[in-house]
């Protein structure tokens, strides 16, 4: 049981990263912006929260500080992701190119920084943010080794995540409006909806979610920013496609990748993984096997929103 509780804590690490970044990449496809930017803005958040977590965790406790990091990590996904949101909806440059420019933008700058501050790129910190166990939940038998013991406050802040973006986007007049601009914005324009707006705010939900979820993904696995979220921003959109822009079944989707990457990581501790003649490189590419994989038979069945990645014309009817 000791090892089923290992690899479900394991994905849960993986797994809330993604979640948060698809669900932001859903705001922005649902309002018509496709955001090929989720890497970039994964990295300037995660490098604006750990940054910060770096200078300032010696004067404040653990928790408060990286809540604090969370909130700087959000603002700085908004920033950058205003940005994409200006190129693509106001000057109407094609939406891949712009954010594109932003991932290859946002790992330079890092680095950048990062070097003019410490004249090394990697950026430490001290991870002091793991939660021994929950009072009364961990002792609740099996959920509580599961999900109260060993974890982190970022895993609820993905659940949190997950429960609001579903209330936002299904039970109310501002998610009906943001769904109704990304599928018809020509008929959300004619009953008075403003549809640059609309697709504004929903690229900055999804710049602030992204922001977060790149600081989300590094404290659990490392105690170093590297200027990398390893590729998860591009492993969100195949969640966000999988999950067919849904919040219930991109936490589905997010969960099988998320425990994808941890049999890949952990492997080594499998019985019945360890003693196959199995290269550790094979495990390696699993995660992003089984994206190809399963992309290429569902995405023929894949409903996007219609006016995702189409530029509006407020003039053109």
């Amino acid at each position: 049981m000791s090892m089923l509780y290992f690899l479900i804590q394991q994905t849960m690490f993986f797994s809330i990263p993604l979640l948060i970044v698809a669900l932001g990449g859903m705001f922005s496809e649902r309002s018509g912006v496709i955001n090929i930017a989720l890497e970039g803005i994964m990295i300037m958040g995660a490098f604006s929260g750990i940054l910060f977590i770096s200078s300032y965790q010696e004067a404040l406790p653990g928790q408060p500080v990286l809540i604090l990091a969370v909130l700087i990590a959000a603002a700085a996904g908004v920033l950058i992701s205003l940005t994409h949101a200006y190129a693509s909806i106001n000057m109407k440059a094609n939406q891949v190119i712009s954010g594109t420019a932003i991932n290859m933008f946002a790992a330079a700058f890092a680095i950048y920084v990062a070097r003019m501050i410490r004249t090394v790129q990697q950026i430490p910190f001290v991870n002091q943010f793991r939660i021994g166990e929950v009072p009364v939940m961990s002792k609740i038998p099996v959920i509580g080794p599961m999900f109260f013991q060993n974890t982190y406050l970022t895993t609820y802040l993905g659940f949190l995540i997950l429960i609001a973006s579903a209330l936002v986007l299904y039970k109310t007049r501002f998610g009906l409006r943001l769904r109704a601009c990304g599928e018809h914005p020509q008929a959300a324009d004619s009953v008075g909806i403003n549809v640059y707006k609309m697709r504004y705010a929903g690229v900055m939900i999804s710049g602030a979610l992204a922001g977060i979820g790149g600081l989300v993904f590094v404290i659990p696995t490392s105690t170093n920013f590297n200027a990398t979220v390893s590729g998860y921003g591009f492993l969100a959109l195949a969640v966000l496609i999988f999950g067919q822009w849904r919040p219930g079944r991109i936490l589905g989707s997010a969960f099988f990748f998320g425990f994808m990457k941890a049999v890949a990581s952990s492997y080594s501790g499998i019985a019945v993984l360890q003693d196959l003649p199995i290269p550790s490189n094979v495990y390696k590419m699993v995660p992003y096997l089984s994206t190809l994989i399963i992309l290429a038979f569902t995405s023929r069945k894949s409903m996007a929103p219609k006016a995702a990645g189409i530029p509006y014309d407020k003039g053109s009817r």
